[in-house]
């Protein structure tokens, strides 16, 4: 009995210490969106222009509906134009349900539809490639704020134009390799993906296991722009 009761020891005690070799499994979330029926909670702002800016001459727009004639499928847009030489357009998504302060890796991939060719010329910059496409999360909800010289601030760290922030990083431009400049007209939309596949950005989730997702672009061109997101997939995996 005695022997027996040795071996049933020594199982048990092998058993936690395989346990405690095992590997921990990450914990991996994705969040599709394609706006098929509606804007699925996201919602859009604008900021970086003066907080008594003119209406009229801003022509600042967002919403949900159909993509533009040749596409099929629904979108939310956004449309400005850039007087302030620095405007940024924005949509944002409050996301649940994660682990408590918590890191996480985080993986976009958007499909966007944008009417602009590379390699035109604009003022201030290119209509296309100054036109930058940013994407980030942080686990205090985005704002807008007035500061001191009275301009429209986000209260996150998104960077400026084609410069990264601590809660945004820059995808790429809207620059579209699915247009051609030769035949460009301007009506013509094509979709193009962005995503940060070859660089690393992370964050950590609230007290509540939340975090606010930002997609947005950060604009150099002094003219209109008008883009429509078509989809956006977020995978966060758990980092160890």
């Amino acid at each position: 009995m005695r022997y027996i009761n040795q071996r049933y020891l020594l199982l048990i005690i092998f058993s936690i210490l395989l346990m405690s070799c095992s590997p921990q499994y990450e914990q991996a979330y994705q969040f599709s969106y394609t706006f098929d029926k509606d804007q699925q909670d996201w919602t859009a702002g604008f900021a970086d222009l003066p907080a008594d800016y003119d209406p009229g001459s801003y022509a600042l727009d967002s919403g949900w509906g159909e993509l533009p004639s040749g596409l099929e499928g629904n979108a939310i847009y956004l449309s400005g134009n850039n007087n302030s030489d620095d405007l940024f357009m924005f949509i944002q998504k409050h996301i649940t349900g994660l682990k408590p302060e918590t890191t996480y890796q985080v993986d976009f991939s958007i499909d966007l539809a944008s009417n602009i060719p590379a390699g035109m010329m604009g003022i201030g910059g290119s209509p296309g490639e100054s036109v930058y496409i940013k994407a980030g999360a942080a686990n205090v909800e985005p704002e807008i704020v007035t500061d001191s010289i009275n301009w429209l601030r986000m209260n996150i760290d998104k960077g400026n134009q084609a410069s990264t922030g601590e809660d945004m990083i820059n995808l790429g431009t809207i620059a579209n390799p699915n247009i051609d400049l030769e035949t460009f007209t301007g009506d013509e939309y094509a979709i193009m993906n962005l995503n940060n596949q070859a660089l690393s950005f992370h964050v950590t989730s609230d007290a509540d296991g939340s975090i606010w997702v930002m997609i947005g672009s950060d604009s150099g061109f002094e003219g209109a722009t008008t883009i429509y997101y078509a989809s956006i997939e977020t995978n966060l995996t758990e980092e160890e």
